[in-house]
């Protein structure tokens, strides 16, 4: 789906504020787009980008809803996962983390009440889908279009700009003064 990969660290034992930013991996494979413009193309260009899921996060965290972007991040690398044993612990993981009701950190998704305890003893790496794309559409349509008007996404896209601004006049000052 995505050419990204998720780092297979997330473990079972970590609560959700205590994943990091560096269990994502970025490509580079976007046609030149760089940070900021790559982030404001599509939410997928977004979490190919390590950078982007860390401010997308900050952002999130700020809305109460960071949980959805974890949810997102621990099921891309829940598909990866080939292991029968690894997949039946994350499984249950994520199933405790995200969508029982006893959570701190539950995702507001249709159907997470189809998904029983007793599925958990046989999972396979799609059992999580239909809920990962309904929390991928409130992100896009919802929390990304925010993301875009943001202080934190101003903020980077500034500081971004200065630093350009800045390569080309050192760039300038070297090809002048020399």
């Amino acid at each position: 789906m995505f050419s990204r990969s998720v780092i297979s660290r997330l473990s079972r034992k970590r609560p959700p504020s205590e994943i990091q930013d560096n269990d994502v991996l970025a490509s580079t494979s976007h046609h030149g787009a760089t940070g900021t413009e790559k982030w404001s193309i599509s939410l997928e260009h977004l979490l190919d980008d390590a950078e982007g899921v860390r401010r997308f996060r900050e952002f999130l965290k700020s809305e109460f809803s960071e949980e959805n972007v974890l949810f997102w991040i621990e099921c891309e690398d829940f598909k990866k996962t080939q292991d029968i044993e690894r997949l039946r612990d994350k499984a249950k993981h994520i199933y405790g983390t995200y969508l029982s009701s006893k959570s701190s950190t539950q995702v507001n998704v249709e159907g997470q009440s189809r998904l029983s305890e007793s599925m958990l003893e046989q999972p396979h790496p799609l059992m999580f889908q239909k809920l990962q794309d309904q929390i991928f559409n409130l992100m896009k349509f919802d929390s990304y279009s925010r993301f875009l008007r943001s202080d934190i996404f101003m903020k980077s896209k500034r500081l971004e700009e200065s630093g350009s601004e800045e390569t080309v006049a050192k760039r300038a000052s070297r090809i002048y003064n020399t």
